[in-house]
């Protein structure tokens, strides 16, 4: 098979689908060493994602999410051809005759559409046509297959639960020098409570906000910090004015997105990890806090607790008052702290991306030779 990726995105936005897409590609080369993959990169991104043999760095001049993006992408896609196109970020280029594979990471924008931005809109509101002309599917999660079939009205068969992973750089460190040396390079309190995702409003971060403010003023927290590491994101202004409003400018630290050798370092340097989200179709952050060693809070919709299991502590993100009361516990409570922890590790090493490489070469498998190849049994936990 000689399989295209559409890796455009990486260049723009090192942010979740980046991660995604950037891992899969590196297991894949590992994986498999018999097909030829091109993988086409924005013409700014000349570094290749991938060293291998059998592995292409192909340039591509289509914008990403821009207004004329499909008329050009199926044109440029007629000098490169492939036996299949994987497009990671929803939307394959719908007027190829190529067969395609999407990767649907969440329904979030159908849920929360008033978070979006006017080009955010115009570029997921082309979902249907894409779930519809796609060959196959790819979600992250049983609650993501779920919102596709229920809110899309796709065939359950065309979709495949391929569950994501922590990148094997995220484990565990020492955990009070690591403490110690990311305080004094951030310059942020060695108590601290640790948020990592972009920088929106449809991360709950008004609620993180508002019980991490109870913390300081119901509980007395005052030496305790929040640490949000990530980069600006839709409609992000207003999280800034919360700040303000709630008096939180001395306490409240936006480090923007780091390298991952040093988020590596402010999961292990965190006394605890909050991803309070309204919505999630998997939700990477908290597995990685998990890999390395860092109990998390996270809310009780969408997909999260399928992803953490008892691994975690499970809260109302419409509720900060419950919010703060996790954060608690796990800040004065070092034997639940000692219990989360261990249970962490062990439910975070349950994902790979080894499989999940192994399960999307299947998918590629049946959509290029589907009388040649059994239809794969669905993922489950007990596997």
């Amino acid at each position: 098979m000689r399989i295209g990726i559409d890796a455009r995105l990486t260049h723009h936005q090192p942010a979740g689908i980046t991660r995604y897409t950037k891992n899969l590609l590196v297991e894949m080369a590992r994986l498999d060493q018999e097909n030829e993959y091109v993988i086409f990169q924005h013409r700014k991104h000349l570094k290749p994602l991938v060293h291998a043999d059998n592995f292409q760095r192909v340039t591509l001049y289509t914008p990403t999410h821009h207004r004329i993006e499909q008329f050009l992408l199926a044109g440029e896609l007629l000098f490169h051809p492939v036996d299949l196109l994987h497009s990671p970020d929803f939307i394959p280029p719908l007027f190829s005759p190529v067969p395609s594979v999407i990767t649907v990471h969440d329904l979030g924008f159908l849920r929360w559409p008033h978070f979006l931005t006017k080009d955010s809109a115009a570029y997921y509101g082309q979902i249907d046509r894409a779930v519809r002309h796609a060959h196959h599917i790819i979600v992250p999660s049983q609650s993501t297959k779920n919102d596709v079939v229920g809110q899309l009205g796709v065939p359950e068969e065309k979709i495949s639960v391929i569950y994501e992973a922590a990148a094997p750089l995220y484990t565990p460190l020492p955990v009070e020098s690591t403490r110690q040396a990311v305080a004094q390079d951030f310059g942020i309190p060695e108590q601290y409570i640790l948020f990592v995702s972009t920088i929106e409003p449809r991360k709950n971060i008004d609620g993180l906000l508002r019980a991490f403010r109870h913390l300081r003023e119901g509980y007395g927290l005052k030496e305790v910090g929040l640490v949000l590491a990530g980069k600006p994101g839709w409609l992000y202004e207003e999280i800034f004015e919360t700040v303000e409003e709630l008096g939180l400018q001395d306490s409240t630290f936006f480090v923007g997105r780091v390298p991952d050798q040093d988020l590596r370092r402010l999961y292990v340097g965190a006394r605890c990890h909050v991803h309070p989200a309204f919505y999630e179709g998997f939700g990477l952050p908290p597995l990685e806090a998990m890999a390395c060693g860092t109990p998390t809070v996270v809310s009780n919709t969408s997909s999260l607790p399928e992803v953490v299991g008892d691994a975690a502590l499970l809260v109302d993100p419409y509720n900060w008052e419950e919010i703060a009361v996790a954060i608690h516990r796990l800040l004065t409570d070092d034997d639940l702290h000692a219990e989360l922890r261990q249970k962490g590790l062990r439910r975070a090493s349950i994902f790979n991306w080894k499989r999940a490489a192994a399960e999307t070469l299947d998918v590629y498998r049946r959509v290029v030779e589907p009388r040649n190849v059994p239809t794969s049994k669905a993922t489950s936990w007990s596997d």
